[in-house]
């Protein structure tokens, strides 16, 4: 299988998640993703641009998400760009699943979900580019 790449800019509001998240369905039937796979990858990427528009901008309107795709011979491989503040995710505490739902945190699963969604997951910072998160998903 020949390596396909695809790129999608858009500006970080929320209206534009469903834009996105048809790019990565695409991405993800173009790859040869089962249903379960396409699902978790968009979950992924869905919940990795919110936490772009509402934490690392601030809110919404204030820069651009920038996603590539890359079709590789055993999965898909997307990198997520922006130029918001960086920030250390060893500091996000992983939530604890186990306790009462009444006593659960009612933020920080963004990157739970994230990092049980992919096959493996990447942060850079400060590139040329700006920040990356690359994930990957293999095909089943």
């Amino acid at each position: 299988m020949a390596v396909t790449e695809n790129n999608l800019t858009v500006s970080g509001n929320f209206e534009n998640l469903a834009k996105i998240g048809d790019f990565i369905s695409q991405a993800a039937a173009q790859a040869g993703l089962d249903a379960q796979a396409s699902y978790a990858v968009q979950l992924a990427v869905d919940e990795a641009c919110t936490n772009i528009i509402e934490h690392g901008y601030g809110g919404e309107g204030r820069g651009q998400i920038q996603l590539t795709y890359h079709i590789k011979e055993d999965g898909l491989e997307i990198i997520i760009y922006d130029q918001a503040t960086p920030f250390d995710p060893s500091l996000v505490p992983e939530p604890d699943i186990h306790a009462p739902l009444a006593e659960r945190a009612t933020r920080g699963m963004g990157l739970f979900f994230i990092r049980k969604s992919v096959d493996s997951y990447e942060f850079k910072f400060g590139t040329p580019e700006g920040n990356q998160l690359i994930l990957f998903k293999r095909r089943p």
